[in-house]
């Protein structure tokens, strides 16, 4: 479901936006730039949260890691 928000645009930004793309076309390239830079932020908050347990955890091998996954392939 749509949902009719209000928020403040610089002008360039909207000048550009105003010349580059066509009235019925704003909102679905807005939705979609907004959808694409908030996938980026989830992505770089993800990226910390890993960091941040990987120097939590202890390392283990490709041996050990392979021998888990076979063993957890192998149950019914």
């Amino acid at each position: 479901m749509a949902v009719k928000v209000n928020f403040v645009l610089d002008e360039d930004v909207k000048g550009d936006l105003d010349r580059l793309v066509a009235s019925g076309m704003r909102s679905r390239v807005i939705n979609e730039a907004l959808r694409k830079e908030l996938l980026g932020i989830k992505r770089q908050k993800l990226a910390a949260k890993q960091d941040r347990l990987r120097g939590r955890t202890e390392m283990i091998s490709t041996g050990e890691i392979v021998k888990v996954v076979r063993r957890d392939r192998s149950r019914p």
